[in-house]
């Protein structure tokens, strides 16, 4: 229960006792720090500017709560809605980088600051035409997102009276100095004045009063409202819950009527307005009354002292801490910590870097082999959270050592299928990854279906899957063992205009490229996208060809003037494997990887123009460096080469000949592919005539030599 009041005006003045506030108690959400995360990582970075933020408090809490400003996920935007029945609070945020920089900061200068910005309000009438201007707070963070650790150190702003505030009388409860009646025109008086305001809560209002009436006014109509009246009543917004202490934010209040009326004031009545809702019904008699004598203020007296750094759990001057890791979703920091990597890097390095293209594109990874496990992990390096395996073999006893994804288990029982479980493998690596696999087998040419209904059957189920998978991605990894493997989704890719990245391994030697994007225009007018009849892509030949723009580029079989065939028949077992020096996958893998990232960050993506070895002294055409068409490499002398060639008007996968006669026969032209010799595909195509045009050519200049 609160005190009767006691009238002690008859005391002299150094004699009364003095107002004491209650300190603020800061209440940071845990929505506010994963805000803050996600503003530091991808707005703020590395700069350390102050930011503007907004928190709030509330004057219905029930005894025994502390006075809490609080903070949550939408103190960020300072425009944005305060909760009903919240009085807003604006505040100064400085992030810092390092943990050093957060003890070194100077603490006494950021008051000093605030304190002479709340000052000058005040003098320069701003403070009484808005006193929501002295609610003001600032807020010092360090945010260590490898651990989610979070240190702060929060200060409300309060200037002090140079010999304190007398108590001319002691607080009583609101029930105590009115009536029921005027305690009810009260809440209506401040419903009204919050409506005209178009606010739930106003922080500072005016009050005049009678038996039965009460009259609240805005805080900026004082000389019209007062008309020069000694003795004036002043009402609060106060979060504040004790009986005997009124909340912060009156102390700036105070400083303001001092400086501007102070010497005018025998006496200030001040009503800490507390609203709460308790059993379901209004109650505001809690609030108290006193009376208090206020000291007059000059300019010329300079800024007076400022308190208001928050005391740590400890109860001594110093910041707190605050550990989120152990109660944030396990996924959830998961996703954040994968994408730190990135966005550091994109804070001082790449600021350009557009992670948006690369998080979001969907990778079809055809090989779950060595290549396959290494682009995987790669891909998720950068970021892509949508991969796709598909593969037709079980692991067995030799590839863990080689293929990351897989262990002894994964051999046992005749082998899981490598697909599956990569993928299964994937999301337990990290689970914000959506990672599929598809035990596929891939018709190829060279290997004929038999003519069974059900494996011609099951051969075209296994094509109609492939080009639903190829349709529902956005990149498409050729990571296979054999040549042959890689055609059909070749052609379905060139005719569907999918970025395809290749990789083929020799014993010391790789090849990484990729294919060209097709245009619509070259399959809707039949017109070949080629400048040249023959293909010219060896090494030694890159300097050949300059500026080939994508669309103009050749696929991984353009360099051939033989259809693919069945390439592990009459072959030992070291010719049917792919046989490679151990680190030569990881080094292929990565940089296929890495050339799809270069292809998402041109502007013209798939279409960009080839880059080449003669323009590593150049200009890089992308904030990542060069987009090249292959890259060559050759691990005995650890050199690479980046040659461009152009696309082969009779290539057998991605000619104009191939992809029209896929788009009108479908799967009965593949259907022949897979059951004719490869001459069928060097027929159509013409490069038999070409075969016998330059037999006769040669026969021609050996005849010529005779004669001589």
């Amino acid at each position: 229960m609160a005190t009767k009041s006691t009238d002690l005006s008859s005391t002299s003045e150094s004699d009364l006792p003095m107002l004491q506030f209650a300190l603020f108690s800061s209440a940071l959400d845990a929505g506010f720090w994963h805000e803050l995360t996600q503003r530091k990582l991808n707005d703020y970075r590395l700069d350390e500017s102050p930011k503007n933020i907004r928190g709030y408090y509330y004057n219905g809490d029930p005894p025994g709560l502390p006075t809490r400003l609080t903070l949550e996920f939408s103190a960020f935007d300072v425009d944005g809605q305060t909760p009903a029945h919240c009085s807003p609070a604006f505040g100064t945020l400085y992030n810092t980088n390092t943990l050093e920089s957060f003890k070194a900061c100077d603490k006494k200068a950021l008051i000093e600051k605030a304190a002479k910005e709340i000052w000058e309000a005040i003098w320069s009438g701003a403070a009484a035409e808005n006193p929501s201007v002295l609610n003001t707070f600032l807020l010092l963070t360090f945010a260590d997102l490898k651990k989610y650790h979070f240190y702060y150190w929060f200060c409300f702003p309060a200037l002090c009276f140079t010999d304190g505030v007398p108590v001319i009388k002691q607080p009583v409860s609101l029930g105590e100095k009115f009536s029921s009646s005027q305690i009810q025109a009260l809440q209506e008086a401040y419903d009204d004045l919050c409506q005209k305001q178009g606010t739930s809560a106003v922080p500072y209002f005016l009050i005049k009063y009678e038996a039965n009436s009460v009259v609240l006014s805005p805080f900026q109509s004082w000389d019209d409202f007062f008309n020069g009246q000694t003795k004036v009543t002043v009402g609060v917004y106060d979060p504040c819950t004790l009986q005997q202490y009124p909340g912060w934010p009156l102390r700036n209040l105070l400083v303001l009527i001092a400086c501007k009326w102070g010497g005018l004031l025998e006496s200030l009545e001040v009503i800490c307005f507390r609203d709460r809702t308790m059993q379901g019904q209004r109650e505001t008699k809690h609030s108290i009354v006193f009376d208090i004598k206020l000291p007059q203020m000059t300019l010329e007296s300079g800024c007076p002292k400022c308190v208001g750094w928050e005391k740590n759990a400890k109860g001594n001057m110093g910041p707190r801490m605050v550990n989120l890791s152990q109660c944030m979703d396990p996924k959830r920091l998961a996703e954040s910590s994968v994408d730190l990597n990135l966005k550091l890097m994109r804070w001082r390095l790449v600021p350009s870097l557009d992670l948006e293209k690369v998080v979001s594109a969907k990778c079809l990874l055809l090989g779950a082999g060595t290549l396959g496990c290494n682009v995987a992990r790669t891909l998720m390096g950068w970021g892509v959270r949508h991969i796709t395996f598909v593969d037709n073999a079980k692991i067995s006893y030799s590839n863990p050592v080689r293929q990351p994804l897989f262990e002894f288990e994964d051999c046992l029982n005749g082998g899981k299928s490598k697909a599956l479980a990569a993928a299964d493998r994937l999301r337990k690596i990290f689970p914000g990854v959506n990672a599929e696999g598809y035990s596929l087998s891939i018709p190829m040419p060279g290997h004929p279906v038999n003519f069974s209904e059900v494996t011609m059957e099951h051969a075209q189920k296994d094509a109609e899957q492939l080009e639903k998978l190829i349709s529902s991605h956005d990149v498409i990894f050729l990571l296979m063992d054999t040549r042959e493997s890689r055609w059909l989704p070749t052609v379905i890719a060139a005719y569907q205009r999918k970025l395809v990245i290749n990789a083929a391994l020799g014993f010391d030697t790789f090849v990484v490229m990729r294919h060209g994007l097709k245009k619509q225009r070259d399959r809707e007018s039949g017109e070949s996208c080629c400048t040249s009849t023959m293909s010219s892509s060896t090494a030694s030949g890159s300097s050949l060809f300059s500026n080939i723009p994508g669309y103009k580029l050749g696929c991984y079989f353009c360099n051939d003037v033989v259809a693919p065939g069945n390439s592990t028949k009459d072959r030992t077992l070291d010719q049917q494997c792919t046989v490679s020096r151990p680190g030569l996958a990881m080094i292929a893998g990565a940089l296929a990887v890495e050339l799809m990232i270069s292809v998402l960050q041109h502007p013209d993506g798939g279409y960009a123009v080839a880059s080449s070895s003669d323009d590593r002294m150049n200009e890089p055409p992308t904030s990542l460096g060069l987009v090249p068409h292959q890259i060559r490499g050759f691990l005995s002398r650890f050199d690479n080469v980046l040659p461009a060639s152009l696309a082969f008007d009779k290539c057998t996968a991605c000619s104009p000949t191939i992809l029209e006669h896929y788009e009108r026969e479908g799967f009965q032209f593949l259907e022949k592919v897979f059951n004719s010799s490869h001459s069928f595909l060097e027929d159509l195509t013409g490069l038999t005539l070409l075969h016998q045009e330059t037999q006769a050519a040669e026969i021609w200049d050996m005849s010529d030599e005779e004669a001589i």
